[in-house]
């Protein structure tokens, strides 16, 4: 085999190796026909229940994960409702996705101070980094319900918010 021959190999064999690790990273376009579970109805939810979680310093409203909302789906969804409290005592809430895959999260629902969902018609998929009006669907991704971009066991998110602690041994799912 010649030098030209040689780093020719080489560079295919790296390339191949690349774009193999590259898709079980999970980044979601190894899944090109990934199609998301029929969610579930935003489920009932309780504010002392919430779980609270560690908001940047800039953020006036406390957040917190109700843990008996807190599904892994089989489509690698993580969906959760979200209560948000202020001041005066004033409480609302999101039901949201997370897809660890594709590092974007999904509203499906919001309540107001009544605690009645709006579902919204069309919910789309958006960067769970992006410029979103609160940045707790990214604290949560990055605490509990993601390992990288694999789903974790919803017994592992469960732990992650009751410690405050990403699981040490977080084991992902396998859905």
């Amino acid at each position: 085999m010649n030098k030209t021959n040689h780093r020719a190999w080489a560079a295919a064999l790296l390339l191949s190796t690349t774009c193999a690790a590259w898709g079980q990273a999970g980044n979601g376009l190894d899944n090109l026909d990934w199609v998301e579970d029929k969610e579930p109805p935003p489920p009932a939810f309780s504010a002392t229940r919430a779980l609270p979680l560690d908001m940047p310093n800039y953020v006036s409203v406390r957040v917190g994960i109700d843990p008996a909302t807190v599904t892994v789906g089989k489509d690698g969804v993580v969906r959760y409702v979200a209560v948000m409290s202020n001041a005066t005592g004033s409480v609302n809430a999101v039901y949201e996705g997370i897809r660890c895959a594709s590092d974007q999260v999904k509203v499906y629902a919001r309540a107001g101070a009544s605690g009645e969902w709006s579902v919204l018609p069309e919910p789309t998929w958006r960067d769970v980094n992006g410029n979103q009006p609160s940045k707790h669907a990214l604290v949560f991704a990055r605490l509990a319900a993601c390992d990288v971009r694999v789903a974790n066991r919803l017994e592992d998110v469960i732990k992650a918010l009751q410690t405050q602690q990403k699981p040490r041994s977080a084991k992902p799912s396998l859905n």
